[in-house]
């Protein structure tokens, strides 16, 4: 459909020069233009403000910093206060990563963050597929230079593993192996972990101090996707299933939209009869559905929903990349651990990489609108053949 993609080249294209980085006055705009887009098309949607906080590099960083105070005092000898440094920015750490209650961030300053919810379909209905997508983007940083996924596949090493490496282990590592160094009285895992945390603390600060990115692949084609739909579904409605467009704000920041929506809403979702459809960075070059992911467990999806997708694509001789999981986590991890039936669509390049990830370059032009395509297909028949039965 030639006149689609040029329909979807539009709107992102639109949307990417909106510099809409989590819970900030671009998020908000995005979201109105959001909401403006689903009216063109016949579609009701709102916008639910919920409280942030909008980055993850500031209780990163204050974990990473409480790492190196930690080696500092295991080294001067003072063993205890080391240890208890290190165990809390080790915790503090760990328990910012989704699906964590991110307790640090209770003491950091707090904005808004604005997630926009579409809903079709009969309310009453007895399955509901909730479909989601997000619309704030990422600052850059160094740690995302596309160099390193490059010279990763040069050295073969992407040929060898099926799963992304677990990129922020370093950042709770330092913490954890200076309390180790501290309770140990080892010198060298002190100053191990002194490096790890001073490292980590620079990482954060240069990602924080960079702007965000136009970011189309991640996660603008998802947003277009979902217009999409709602034109589909406007002209020709899914029959037997309410359908909930999502696109959810500060994604990047961890998932606190997609949080705040779970608190929500989850109490009036009944599990055993609701979808969730998460869709993630759909503009590389190989449509995948993502077996699992986590920032430090690796949580694999139901392998029930992984089926039920699979098998639509073969029936739609749609290919899907094999096997790939991630040390990340998209907003699909908070339904998943809900207990909800999920599936985190996603794309990936020849080299397993998601494409020009957090970096200046992620701009329509770059994305291929055939995988997005292929994307909105599946999640179409998806939706279509929820309505019809159950998994």
């Amino acid at each position: 459909m030639p006149g689609e993609a040029d329909w979807l080249r539009e709107r992102l294209e639109e949307l990417e020069r909106i510099e809409r980085p989590s819970a900030s006055d671009g998020e908000r705009r995005a979201a109105e233009w959001l909401v403006a887009q689903f009216a063109e098309l016949g579609a009701e949607a709102r916008i639910e403000a919920e409280d942030a906080h909008g980055t993850y590099w500031w209780p990163l960083g204050i974990g990473a910093a409480l790492g190196a105070l930690a080696a500092a005092a295991a080294l001067r000898g003072r063993r205890f206060l080391g240890a208890l440094l290190g165990a809390v920015g080790a915790a503090g750490i760990a328990d910012d990563f989704p699906p964590g209650q991110r307790r640090m961030r209770r003491f950091l300053p707090r904005r808004t963050t604005y997630n926009v919810v579409c809903e079709l379909g009969a309310p009453d209905a007895e399955r509901t597929v909730v479909l989601i997508a997000h619309h704030d983007s990422a600052h850059s940083g160094l740690v995302f230079h596309p160099a390193l996924p490059d010279l990763a596949a040069r050295l073969g090493l992407t040929e060898k593993t099926d799963t992304s490496p677990p990129l922020m282990a370093p950042v709770v590592g330092g913490p954890a192996v200076a309390a180790l160094g501290a309770i140990t009285g080892r010198r060298a895992l002190a100053k191990l972990g002194m490096v790890l945390g001073l490292g980590s603390v620079a990482a954060m600060a240069d990602i924080g101090l960079r702007k965000s990115v136009p970011a189309a692949n991640d996660n603008g084609t998802a947003v277009v996707a979902l217009l999409e739909l709602a034109r589909r579904f406007g002209t020709d409605p899914p029959e037997g299933v309410r359908v909930i467009l999502l696109s959810t704000g500060s994604e990047e920041s961890f998932s606190e939209g997609m949080k705040a929506f779970g608190e929500r809403h989850f109490g009036e979702l009944p599990r055993e009869s609701t979808f969730f459809l998460c869709l993630e960075t759909l503009g590389a070059t190989h449509l995948l559905a993502l077996q699992g992911e986590g920032f430090l467990k690796m949580r694999d999806y139901p392998p029930r929903a992984l089926a039920f997708i699979e098998r639509l694509a073969g029936e739609e001789g749609i290919w899907l990349y094999p096997n790939l999981r991630t040390y990340n986590g998209t907003d699909g991890l908070e339904s998943r651990v809900a207990g909800y039936e999920t599936v985190a669509l996603c794309s990936c390049t020849d080299h397993k990489q998601p494409g020009r990830y957090h970096w200046p370059n992620d701009t329509a032009e770059n994305v291929d609108f055939s995988t997005l395509q292929r994307a909105i297909t599946l999640s179409d028949r998806a939706v279509r053949r929820l309505g019809e039965r159950w998994l």
